[in-house]
């Protein structure tokens, strides 16, 4: 498995209110993302950096998402063009189901 992190600044401060409005309209768009197991949006406690965190099944499926199309978006919907870190996630600890699952 692979995690992604992605982080942007945003031209003026985002409350979290305002940000989970924002965030709930690309929602859907993400539901239909082969390969994407999960993803977390993040906003920073001042409200000037967003971002999320994506744990995919393969680094391929997660390099298919962050295309130049991708990165166009997100620019134009926050102002900030966004940066990509990728992890291997070799091990995945799930407390709500208790589940641990080896990447």
């Amino acid at each position: 498995m692979i995690t992604t992190i992605v982080q942007f600044a945003l031209p003026q401060p985002m409350t979290v209110e305002q940000a989970k409005a924002v965030f709930l309209s690309t929602a859907e768009k993400y539901q239909q993302s082969a390969g994407l197991i999960r993803k977390y949006y993040l906003l920073s406690d001042d409200g000037l950096t967003a971002g999320g965190v994506y744990l995919w099944q393969s680094r391929a499926q997660a390099e298919t998402m962050f295309s130049d199309e991708w990165f166009s978006f997100v620019k134009g919907k926050y102002g900030g063009r966004p940066t990509v870190s990728y992890f291997s996630s070799p091990v995945v600890v799930d407390n709500v189901t208790g589940y641990v699952e080896e990447g």
